[in-house]
Formats: structure tokens, C-alpha cells, sequence
């Protein structure tokens, strides 16, 4: 089998000596948080999706929530101190972080935006988010993954 490219998530975490698990799930057909989660055969809270979005202030925000969850877009906005937020568009994605849609990576984005992540990740001894294309995860401890980037927690779903 011919070895798989690193990522810019994946090359940030080695030359930080992160520790990391890495998942991948090929012709599996799994796109959504809650089919990663059961092709990983592991709980939909543990396994995060990142989502990022547009302040009313034009700020880019990024936001990690478990699988089976929704952004809630009010509590989202107020965490960040923004009058509202959208999501970002599709078309967007890959110009703005160097990702595509089901493939987005909190870590090793173009540039770094301000992250907060869903506060439940707190009561898991370790979550997944994507490791910066389509079936490939990344299982790090929470406290790994602020070693990488910066972020804070809040209630931001529905």
C-alpha cells in the first residue's frame, strides 16, 4: 500500500512532538460527523466537526462541535462577541484554511482563527477532529491539542 501523505495537521502535530492517533477510513462513504463516528466505532461525542464561520464584523471564527450536534449560530456569535455569525460558504473553504469541505482540520490552517470548542469535549478523555482531508481522523487528548492551538471552550450548540 503506498504511504499516505501527511497533512498540514498531521506534519504541525510531529514537529510538535504531539502524541496522536491517526484513523483512516477510505471508500467507506462517510462524510457526515455521525458516519465517521460509527465507522470508527466510537461515540458521536467524541468525534468533533469543525466549522468555520463569518462575523457580522467580516472575522473568520472556528468552531468544533460533537458529531450528532448543531452549531447554535446565537451562542456561537455571543462567545465570540460578534453581533451574529453565518457559516462560512463551501466555495470558500479551501482559499481561506488550504482545506475542503469534510476535510477540515482545527490545526495547520493557512492561518489561525479563533477556535472554540464545544464545551463537552471537557468530559472526554480524548476526541477526534479531522486530520485535514476526507477519511482521515485525528484522536489527540483535548490538553494535546491546546499544545497546537489555541482555543477556548463554551456551550455553543443547540
Amino acid at each position: 500500500m503506498a504511504k499516505e501523505t501527511k497533512t498540514n495537521a498531521l506534519r504541525k502535530l510531529d514537529s510538535m512532538k504531539i502524541p496522536y492517533k491517526e484513523h483512516i477510513y477510505t471508500d467507506t462513504g462517510a462524510i457526515s460527523g455521525t458516519e465517521v463516528a460509527a465507522v470508527l466505532n466510537e461515540e458521536p461525542a467524541r468525534v468533533f466537526k469543525t466549522l468555520v464561520t463569518t462575523g457580522k464584523s467580516s472575522e473568520h471564527y472556528v468552531f468544533m462541535i460533537p458529531a450528532a450536534e448543531e452549531l447554535d449560530l446565537k451562542k456561537a456569535a455571543a462567545a465570540v462577541g460578534e453581533k451574529s455569525i453565518s457559516m462560512l460558504k463551501s466555495k470558500e473553504l479551501l482559499g481561506l484554511t488550504g482545506y475542503i469541505h469534510g476535510g477540515c482540520s482545527p490545526i495547520g490552517m493557512k492561518k489561525f482563527f479563533r477556535t472554540v470548542i464545544d464545551s463537552t469535549a471537557n468530559d472526554q478523555p480524548y476526541i477526534y477532529c479531522s486530520g485535514g482531508r476526507i477519511g482521515l481522523q485525528i484522536e489527540l487528548k483535548l490538553s494535546d491539542l491546546a499544545k497546537v492551538i489555541k482555543f477556548e471552550t463554551a456551550d455553543i450548540t443547540v
